[in-house]
């Protein structure tokens, strides 16, 4: 495999009626969702190997996922079907506006979060190039330890991990537990990607860090990082990298319909575009066209672009790059 993505698969229930709050929506439109699902759909639809590690309900919408993930070429051989009754997670998602999007989380007792260490298969992290790890699965156990017994695998095996914060306050207790986790799996990864306020609640652990870039870079590579990505919103995104480096990535301006789904088709196309020889320049350029392009459309998981599409986008479009504040 190119890719292996761990953690999340749910289910998105995107509403049809732009322009209104949830209360007066009615009608729906289903997808897979999950921020690890989209970012391994986004890069099989660019052409990697993409394999999945995760755990779904057994019920109707577990089967829609596993079925989809096949239907999009990823090996589902280490998705786990759930015995126990628990449920699919379902986010409901409202769109009152481009600027005001919200998403109403079902997440009790869900399938996903049971993932187990007996699930993880150290074989299988062995013979993938790179594995994809989002914050989300560290929320609770047993998904957590099985999070950081792939890591363990990942390490031991020179296996390159991607860390997508994914940062979700509502599904954890507090913010310190937040921080500890988070930081602990960082530690373990070669790529980290992440907002500016993401990075900010990792840093609360040790107090009042004034959320400098170039410092929280500086701090993970003194651990085993290789680049760290800090997201500035419309502003772009900065990568930093353990030789100095630092390259400035701007946005595609396009028509918006929503603002979820940008950061996971941007961390899509952007791995695609290191694993596929790219500049890290070059690959960011990537990941913020793939964000454009999927902000303009309805879902996140089947708005994702395929090689063809987004070379396309590329090429018929400008990218804006423009000052972040520094901090």
């Amino acid at each position: 495999m190119d890719l292996v993505a761990l953690g999340r698969l749910c289910i998105d229930m995107n509403a049809n009626e732009t322009g209104r709050p949830m209360e007066e929506t009615v009608t729906f439109t289903k997808y897979v969702g999950g921020s690890p699902a989209n970012i391994a759909i986004g890069a099989a639809r660019l052409g990697l190997r993409c394999g999945f590690i995760g755990k779904i309900a057994s019920d109707p919408m577990g089967r829609f996922i596993r079925n989809y993930l096949r239907k999009e070429g990823i090996d589902d051989s280490q998705v786990i079907e759930d015995t126990t009754g628990a449920v699919t997670g379902l986010a409901f998602t409202e769109i009152k506006s481009p600027q005001d999007c919200s998403i109403l989380m079902y997440r009790d007792n869900a399938a996903d979060l049971l993932l187990s260490t007996d699930n993880i298969s150290e074989d299988y992290i062995r013979n993938t190039k790179t594995l994809l790890i989002s914050g989300t699965a560290l929320a609770q156990s047993p998904s957590r330890e099985a999070v950081f017994l792939a890591l363990e695998f990942a390490v031991k095996h020179g296996t390159t991990v991607f860390f997508d914060l994914d940062y979700r306050p509502y599904t954890w207790k507090s913010n310190a537990e937040t921080a500890v986790y988070y930081n602990l799996a960082a530690e373990k990864c070669d790529y980290i990607i992440g907002t500016r306020e993401e990075f900010d609640m990792m840093e609360s652990l040790y107090g009042d860090t004034g959320s400098n870039d170039q410092s929280t870079a500086a701090h993970w590579f003194s651990h085993r990082a290789k680049l760290v990505v800090i997201k500035h919103g419309g502003n772009g995104s900065i990568a930093y990298t353990a030789d100095g480096g630092a390259h400035r990535s701007g946005i595609f301006h396009t028509k918006v319909l929503k603002t979820f789904g940008a950061g996971d088709s941007y961390a899509s196309a952007f791995i695609y575009g290191l694993m596929k020889g790219d500049s890290v320049k070059e690959a960011m350029k990537r990941g913020a066209a793939s964000a454009s392009i999927v902000i303009s459309r309805h879902s996140c998981s089947d708005a994702m672009p395929t090689a063809e599409e987004l070379d396309h986008f590329i090429q018929n479009n400008e990218e804006v790059v423009e000052e972040v504040q520094k901090t």
